[in-house]
């Protein structure tokens, strides 16, 4: 098995975890947001929280699995920005308004970023 195969696996990997993780804020909000380190806001703070934490792990999760499973680059490069973007903002946030680092959580959206990236590389090469 060759790094290209691994990475491709991996995408479609994360890309089943973050599908997995936005349809658990529709049918179990309760549990994704303990599994995100959140308390489940009250009222229409809890409509934004669902709605759009639901959103972005279904799109992110949608746009790897798109790209990995019809060979598109493009979908891959969506899903590296979103997830990547995360990182920053929540280092955004341990910098200027005085929240934790979430180190587990930045770790773990740089090395998704990461293999998106690799996959959409190989993706490219192959074309």
């Amino acid at each position: 098995m060759n790094s290209g195969t691994v990475i491709k696996g991996l995408s479609g990997l994360f890309g089943a975890l973050l599908l997995f993780i936005g349809v658990r804020w529709l049918i179990d909000p309760a549990g994704a947001a303990a599994g995100l380190d959140l308390p489940l806001l009250q009222g229409a703070a809890r409509s934004t929280q669902i709605g759009d934490l639901a959103a972005f792990f279904l799109m992110t999760g949608g746009c790897a699995l798109f790209g990995i499973l019809g060979g598109r680059p493009g979908p891959l490069l969506a899903a590296a920005c979103l997830v990547g973007l995360a990182a920053i903002c929540r280092t955004l946030a341990w910098l200027l308004h005085d929240a934790a680092f979430a180190t587990q959580h930045i770790g773990a959206e740089v090395v998704m970023t990461t293999v998106f990236l690799l996959a959409r590389r190989d993706l490219d090469t192959e074309r």
